[in-house]
């Protein structure tokens, strides 16, 4: 794949709050798992969450997508809150965890179907993301022959394809070689330009220096600034 060049940071002003937590707390029973949490998230800037696995950051950015419900605290995003106004962010883009597909059906037929859910983007939409994820969409094979790289460009792919406000990546870049890395990297600053708001949880120091405008540490449920 041509590789492609890295944009320059912060071309975009933040245009306003996006996305509002205060006070959140997450417990599984007696466990904390996330301990008074709060963070606000700028229209046109990207965030980075690091940590190591069981600090907090999945679970976090699952509440945000509303797939978990708080214990206290809010979540606003796009001026409404999360489990009261609404259930889940209404313009969202997520790729936690790996991504999940139709292992017999092609990349492109796994997308259409996702699509349908909503019904809202037309083919070439989803031929549009697909390409700009790297990918080819008129590929024949099925997504169960895909590598985990290619699943995880795919994974981009559904997250991108309603052209979403709001992006929630967690570990983007896994399964990626480094042409893969630069491509995606690329992707988001991309899109950052277009004034999305973004959250991303990276193990690589470098994805978040590169591409964060912000940094949080996540250890043992509780988040600082960096």
């Amino acid at each position: 794949m041509k590789h492609i060049k890295l944009p320059k940071k912060n071309t975009v002003m933040p245009s306003g709050e996006y996305v509002i937590i205060r006070h959140l707390i997450k417990k599984f029973g007696e466990d904390i798992v996330l301990s008074d949490i709060n963070m606000t998230m700028e229209e046109g800037m990207v965030y980075g969450i690091s940590g190591n696995n069981g600090s907090g950051k999945t679970v976090l950015m699952k509440c945000i997508c509303g797939f978990v419900p708080v214990t206290e605290g809010s979540i606003t995003v796009g001026g409404k809150m999360i489990g009261t106004q609404i259930d889940f962010p209404e313009s969202i883009g997520v790729i936690i965890e790996t991504p999940g597909f139709l292992t017999n059906l092609t990349g492109i037929r796994n997308l259409e179907i996702l699509a349908g859910l909503k019904g809202n983007i037309s083919k070439e939409d989803i031929r549009a993301a697909i390409q700009k994820a790297g990918l080819d969409p008129d590929l024949k094979k099925s997504v169960g022959k895909y590598s985990l790289g290619m699943r995880q460009r795919l994974g981009i792919a559904q997250a991108i394809m309603e052209d979403p406000k709001f992006l929630i990546l967690d570990e983007p870049f896994n399964g990626l070689d480094k042409h893969g890395v630069a491509d995606i990297r690329a992707l988001i600053l991309g899109l950052k330009e277009q004034g999305k708001t973004i959250l991303l949880a990276s193990h690589n120091s470098e994805d978040i220096r590169l591409l964060c405008d912000k940094v949080f540490e996540m250890d043992g449920g509780r988040m600082r600034e960096l």
